[in-house]
């Protein structure tokens, strides 16, 4: 644990040195800063009980899923404003951006990813605009189409991505959802749009397959 007069490392700096750059699995066209055994990532995490777990440093099956169909079907995105909701790494956001979106925005509550998605963009030669905020209590963004890779983990977080959802999806935006089927998927409001196998890292599954889905919401 880190000692109580230890400052806190500079996230991009800890990154570059700790986070080696990889492939994404099942997403190669994607390079990422990705955490491994050394990497030391509690030093940049913190332990105190408000400091949000280090997700960013993974890639999430839900995420992963997302990226992988957005590349495989760019005319879903391309020439359009994508926002990715709950941004981590960046994966699926730098997947819009290849598949030719005409302006993505990435958006995380975490300072550290934030700091991830800025250096993970400028390595697959792409531009995102970053925006650290709790944006779900608020009214819908501007955009066309808003991405959510694996946020539906906890249960009161998930009433809230559900219910900002509808907002947005009521304001017009078109909204689609990645996630390897996690317990508090609201599955009843959703229709599946496509399965993909994709690595995950969520749930003990360490880094082997799982069938993953692309969601929308019902109307």
């Amino acid at each position: 644990m880190k000692s109580p007069g230890m400052p806190n490392p500079d996230p991009a700096a800890f990154i570059r040195a700790n986070l080696p750059i990889s492939p994404v699995p099942s997403v190669p066209e994607i390079r990422l800063h990705q955490a491994g055994p050394a990497s030391g990532l509690w030093r940049l995490a913190g332990r105190g009980e408000t400091d949000p777990a280090p997700y960013w440093a993974y890639p999430w099956a839900g995420g992963a899923v997302l990226a992988r169909h957005l590349l495989d079907r760019p005319e879903m995105v391309a020439g359009r404003h994508v926002l990715d909701l709950g941004a981590g790494s960046g994966l699926v956001a730098i997947a819009a951006a290849k598949a030719g979106a005409a302006m993505v925005t990435a958006v995380d509550i975490d300072a550290n990813a934030i700091a991830a998605i800025g250096i993970n963009a400028a390595i697959n030669g792409v531009t995102i605009a970053v925006v650290a905020a709790d944006i779900i209590g608020t009214p819908p963004p501007e955009a066309d189409v808003l991405v959510v890779g694996d946020l539906f983990y906890d249960p009161a977080l998930a009433v809230r991505v559900t219910a900002f959802l509808r907002r947005c999806q009521a304001s017009g935006i078109e909204v689609l959802i990645g996630d390897p089927e996690r317990a508090y998927l609201p599955q009843g409001e959703l229709r599946r749009i496509a399965t993909h196998a994709v690595a995950d890292f969520g749930a003990g599954t360490g880094r082997g397959a799982v069938q993953a889905g692309v969601f929308s919401l019902r109307q």
